[in-house]
């Protein structure tokens, strides 16, 4: 109780209150497609839509109705050995993520490039592997997603 109190007395906002200054209520979400990664695409573009419902508060529309967008292209996936085991295999590589943000609202156009790491371990079972690899790009999406958001709250706050 004391705790809220106190929240609620410094004034305290969430950041979707400071979104409201940046973003009209509709935007258009666009997802560029990797051509050597086309598989990735539609799970970007989920998660896009939920930080705009759920975070931004807003609705997704068609592009002729929107005032505002937002264009994640996405860049690709780097994969950099970081570990090896005693035969020289690699044991364990960071995945580096790449989404570009492009935006328009109401305080103009940014840009963003975001490079999410996320660290994997390799197991010896190829589908294993394989259904592991997903799983770190899902991450590395997941955590660009959470960058962009701060950006987008900075900027509004701006």
């Amino acid at each position: 109780m004391m705790a809220m109190l106190f929240v609620a007395g410094c004034g305290y906002k969430p950041s979707s209150h400071y979104i409201n200054n940046l973003f009209d209520d509709s935007i258009y979400v666009e997802v560029r497609v990797d051509r050597v990664e086309p598989e990735n695409a539609p799970y970007l573009k989920d998660e896009l839509n939920k930080l705009v419902y759920k975070r931004f508060k807003k609705v997704v529309t068609s592009k002729a109705l929107a005032s505002s967008y937002i264009i994640a292209s996405y860049g690709g996936t780097r994969f950099v050995p970081i570990a090896y085991d005693e035969n020289g295999y690699v044991s364990r590589y960071r995945v580096d993520c790449i989404v570009k943000f492009d935006m328009k609202s109401k305080k103009g156009r940014f840009s963003k490039t975001i490079t999410s790491t996320v660290q994997q371990d390799i197991y010896y079972s190829s589908v294993l592997t394989s259904s592991l690899r997903i799983e770190a790009i899902k991450k590395g999406f997941d955590k660009a997603l959470d960058e962009f958001m701060a950006y987008v709250s900075a900027k509004s706050v701006q």
